[in-house]
């Protein structure tokens, strides 16, 4: 019996790890079981006419918010050409609701709700035997016009999964696309908002398992392992086991986890601060809110003293990347406690702060109590919230451009350096500055068009002068300099008017080639030719002292020194930035 496991990921670099554990635990009984995994922006008709041409007689699609809907389509055209094959969903979005999704989609034959090992195996038993369905628990299926849920069944012993990381055909790609992996399922804690807080309790893993099916991706290529435990650090003694594991064998690939910062012990944080390989380690931290009543309501245990000691120390170490997380439309959050939320976190300075909006999740306490609250929200898919008694719809869009102007310019990290000057001495708070720019964005119809990376910094700099911002020289200093450094290679343009004349630049090029000791011994060792120079130097007069930049601070004094940007001098492609005093001689 042909059967083909399908999904729509969000993009192309995504693997379902879903898919792979139904395939690893039915293939021995099974075994033409075929994963096809296309993506959300695929053409309808391409992902029908490859499902078509594999003829199978059954097939399976992994269900999220983020394909539901493009799924639909999918299966009401399958079912137009291939009537006979059976479809069945599985997967959080299908799991819950599971009558509504029964009526509304007819031709879906089956629902697997929940964990889906077993009951995804013993379907397949019963369409390929007996077609007893009433025998399947946690499944729904049609019995004539009538529709069936049976119960749901107990958990699965983790001990009898298959792994799902050793099929030939992911070899190939694996240096390509990341890698989800799970040590654990369920979660101790019971946010109202998320799906995890439904299943009880944290099972894990065979943990010599767990190393060898790492050891096995490590050793054919992966570059990125995500963990997609909810809470990685719940047991202090499992997650230093596998850190020591991962910090002994990474080998440059790198792995990212889901933590809880405020219950990360001291020792822990030490451990970690002392052997972490730098860029090894990526966290996310969900704190969501940093408003005690809100997060009381949500069932969120939460310590931000603690959260921020944390998050602090990791930053310290300089060693590991920090993504938080906060959501907006919380309940008991308005438009000014979220601003105070945004700000308390932003002041952490995460490397990447991931802003997103409330979602009305089906089977979550949130989506049960929405009337309380008076919510209103997207009838399908991804059921983000449209507003409630304390935050209407007008707010919200407000929140949305501040999202928007955050992931473009701090999220990626394109203008470190100017951002940190204008957050700390032209603006009352981080939150302040992202609603005006944003506001200003949106008011020129920026949102409606694409844009490159001199697009970036124009754009800013034409919302600084809307406003007549104070010392625009030390700005468009500082936005020079964050320009220069998003370059792998002398870049061919810039976007300001290059006022030094060419004999002037010739002067400073021959000074650092004959001299090169005055800039610094690192420069002297490069032993660089004028020719060279030529070739790979990027040259600006900025109007104040380059070295009073502390870390990401930027704490500027005012004395025009020379920049100097070299290129292609490191095996890391990265630019390499020096400074020296100007001539005299082409000062006068």
């Amino acid at each position: 019996m042909k059967v083909v496991l399908s999904t729509l990921n969000a993009k192309y670099i995504h693997t379902s790890l879903a898919l792979r554990f139904l395939k690893a635990f039915s293939e021995k009984d099974f075994p033409d079981i075929e994963l096809a995994e296309y993506t959300i922006k695929d053409p309808v008709m391409n992902i029908v006419s490859d499902l078509f041409r594999r003829q199978p007689k059954v097939i399976g699609f992994s269900c999220y918010i983020w394909n539901i809907e493009e799924t639909i389509e999918i299966i009401s055209m399958v079912k137009k050409i291939m009537p006979e094959v059976k479809i069945i969903l599985g997967g959080p979005e299908v799991s819950y609701d599971t009558d509504y999704w029964m009526e509304r989609l007819q031709d879906v034959d089956f629902i697997v709700m929940g964990e889906g090992e077993e009951t995804f195996h013993q379907l397949l038993t019963e369409i390929q035997t007996t077609q007893k369905y009433h025998f399947v628990y946690g499944l729904a299926y049609r019995k004539g016009a009538e529709v069936v849920i049976m119960p749901g069944r107990p958990k699965l012993d983790l001990a009898q999964v298959p792994s799902p990381h050793r099929f030939a055909e992911d070899l190939p790609d694996l240096s390509k696309r990341i890698v989800y992996f799970e040590t654990s399922r369920g979660c101790p804690f019971s946010c109202q908002f998320c799906l995890s807080s439904i299943e009880v309790g944290v099972r894990y893993f065979d943990i010599e398992k767990t190393k060898a099916d790492i050891l096995y991706l490590i050793d054919n290529g992966a570059k990125l392992i995500k963990f997609v435990d909810r809470t990685f650090n719940i047991k202090r003694d499992y997650a230093m086991e596998m850190f020591q594991f991962l910090i002994d064998n990474h080998r440059g690939c790198v792995f990212q986890f889901e933590i809880t910062a405020d219950i990360m012990r001291p020792e822990v944080l030490d451990f970690l601060s002392e052997n972490a390989p730098p860029g090894v380690f990526r966290f996310e931290i969900g704190v969501q809110s940093t408003n005690d009543e809100t997060n009381e309501l949500v069932k969120r245990r939460q310590n931000f003293a603690k959260l921020t000691r944390t998050v602090q120390k990791v930053k310290d170490s300089g060693k590991i990347d920090q993504h938080l997380d906060l959501i907006a439309g919380l309940p008991l959050e308005d438009y000014d406690t979220f601003r105070k939320t945004f700000n308390d976190v932003f002041a952490l300075r995460p490397e990447e702060l991931q802003l997103g909006f409330l979602k009305m999740l089906r089977g979550t306490g949130m989506r049960i109590d929405a009337h309380k609250y008076n919510y209103i929200y997207m009838d399908h898919a991804p059921y983000e919230i449209l507003g409630n008694d304390i935050l209407p719809f007008s707010d919200l869009v407000r929140i949305k451009r501040v999202e928007d102007v955050l992931e473009k310019y701090w999220n990626a990290h394109r203008m470190n350096h100017t951002l940190e000057y204008l957050i700390t001495q032209e603006f009352d708070s981080a939150f302040d500055f992202f609603q005006a720019f944003g506001d200003y964005w949106e008011g020129q119809g920026w949102q409606k068009i694409g844009h490159q990376l001199e697009d970036l910094f124009t754009r800013l700099y034409s919302f600084l002068q809307s406003r007549d911002t104070k010392r625009m020289d030390i700005i468009l200093g500082l936005m020079k300099f964050d320009y220069f450094l998003n370059h792998k290679y002398k870049p061919r343009k810039i976007w300001w008017d290059f006022t030094m004349e060419k004999n002037a630049w010739a002067a400073y090029i021959k000074e650092m080639a004959e001299h090169p000791e005055r800039l610094s011994s690192d420069f002297a060792a490069l032993r660089l030719s004028e020719k060279e120079l030529h070739k790979h130097a990027v040259i600006e007069v900025l109007p104040f002292n380059l070295h009073a930049l502390v870390g990401d601070q930027a704490i500027v004094e005012e004395q025009s020194t020379l920049l100097i940007v070299l290129y292609q001098q490191n095996e890391q492609e990265k630019p390499v930035y020096y400074t020296m005093p100007l001539l005299a001689a082409v000062v006068e």
